[in-house]
């Protein structure tokens, strides 16, 4: 078996390309913009996956409601591709039953005690305090962990992604139209946008633009044009 075709192109990226933008995130709501080149995504993936590792999450299931509140956060962004590069779903429910959940900044309550993270969504990743027990802070733990993470292989019609009643495999998720261009992307549902996002971005060697917040038009060509993105 492989490991997931999102996963792969992502380290092909990372090794032909690195130094390029792959994501950049506008919150328009903080004022906040931030830029990932193919390696600093990357490396957030693996630190990522090696936390997964390290809570004894490797082959389980990721809870991830973050992705349902904040679809287009880079943070909330590169956890599906942790999660698969150590074999594990991601779900988008709230389930006390999953190995790991992951959290916004304003709903910081235990889901899966000891192993529910808070991410901070700060442009710069910057971390939480004062978090309750049963919650770490995603930023303090991630850093802490080493810059290479291994890949567990995985069928591509393996389970990666389930919302609701619906089970999508690897060979699923990532049936996209690849994207070559750079492109400004507005946040969907949360599929939706990790593919418009990372997905066909990566597999077609483009770029994305996420823009996240109230915006009219005339704000949308402006970053548009600054951008330099594809109509």
């Amino acid at each position: 078996m492989d490991i997931p075709v999102a996963v792969a192109a992502l380290q092909r990226r990372a090794r032909s390309a690195g130094a390029d933008p792959l994501l950049t995130h506008y919150d328009l709501a903080g004022g906040g913009r931030t830029e990932l080149s193919a390696t600093t995504f990357a490396n957030w993936v693996a630190k990522t996956a090696n936390l997964i590792e390290d809570l004894g999450a490797d082959s389980g299931r990721v809870a991830l409601p973050l992705a349902s509140r904040r679809p287009g956060h880079w943070m909330t962004l590169l956890w599906p591709l942790a999660a698969w590069q150590r074999e594990c779903v991601v779900e988008l429910a709230d389930d006390p039953d999953a190995d790991v959940a992951v959290i916004g900044p304003d709903d910081p309550r235990p889901v899966v005690p000891g192993a529910t993270l808070a991410c901070s969504l700060h442009p710069l990743g910057m971390g939480l305090r004062d978090l309750p027990t049963g919650v770490l802070d995603f930023t303090t733990e991630a850093l802490a962990q080493p810059d290479r993470a291994g890949s567990l292989p995985a069928a591509a019609n393996a389970p990666a992604w389930i919302d609701g009643t619906a089970v999508l495999s690897h060979a699923e998720v990532a049936a996209v139209e690849p994207v070559a261009d750079r492109v400004l992307v507005r946040p969907s549902d949360a599929l939706g946008t990790l593919r418009a996002a990372i997905l066909a971005p990566l597999l077609g060697g483009g770029s994305a633009v996420v823009v996240e917040g109230d915006a009219d038009d005339a704000r949308l060509v402006a970053i548009r044009a600054a951008e330099r993105c594809v109509e």
